[in-house]
């Protein structure tokens, strides 16, 4: 089940989203290194948190880790959920406000994935927390909205439009649950599903904050 669509607001150009989906193409094509050195300099690690960096300059990770994608998938299928649902937060509640919500929604992702984890030393990257956020926002704010999704069925794909309630609960269980196995498996695994659920927790309640605010 992938989406591919929404509802989205017309005549209105969300160019901060295009600038944010900009941001992380460039990043991994031109600044990006794939080097465990690079992702643990500008990725968050759990451990270095907890034990309070004297360095200042290493909370900066909780930021530049947003940026940062593990391989080409991993990149597309952030870029294609930040597309679909960012351009109706932006419309919500304004250019500026809404750069300020999506790093705020990261940010308090990869709080919540590294307290879920202190003693971790694996760098955490990727912008699907802030991500999340969007989600959880559009969650409040669209739920009627019609998301169109690839759906496959053995050798049968189809498209289909799913309410958005629907579409983004499922996503949410699918959360919780992949999240409740890594904890049996001791934490192990390749993807922060707590920062996608501190994420999506974070959207829920900021929107209706930033919504209180005149648009900039």
């Amino acid at each position: 089940m992938i989406p591919i669509a929404d509802e989205s607001p017309k005549g209105y150009i969300p160019f901060v989203n295009y600038i944010l989906i900009a941001a992380n193409v460039l990043v991994y094509f031109f600044l990006q290194m794939d080097t465990e050195g690079f992702y643990a300099a500008f990725g968050v690690v759990p451990s270095r948190l907890a034990n309070s960096p004297e360095n200042p300059l290493d909370y900066l990770s909780l930021f530049t880790s947003m940026f940062l994608h593990g391989s080409l998938m991993h990149l597309l299928g952030n870029m294609l959920y930040l597309w679909i649902f960012g351009d109706n937060i932006e419309y919500t509640i304004g250019h500026k406000r809404y750069l300020i919500f999506y790093l705020t929604a990261g940010l308090c992702a990869s709080i919540l994935q590294a307290v879920s984890d202190p003693q971790s030393s694996v760098p955490v990257i990727g912008a699907s927390g802030a991500i999340s956020g969007l989600l959880g926002a559009y969650l409040v704010k669209f739920p009627k909205n019609k998301i169109s999704i690839l759906f496959f069925l053995i050798i049968f794909i189809k498209v289909i439009k799913v309410p958005a309630v629907i579409v983004l609960a499922v996503w949410f269980l699918l959360q919780l649950s992949n999240a409740y196995i890594q904890m049996l498996d001791g934490g192990e695994g390749g993807v922060a599903w707590f920062a996608h659920i501190g994420g999506f927790a974070a959207g829920l309640i900021l929107i209706k904050i930033f919504e209180k605010f005149p648009k900039l």
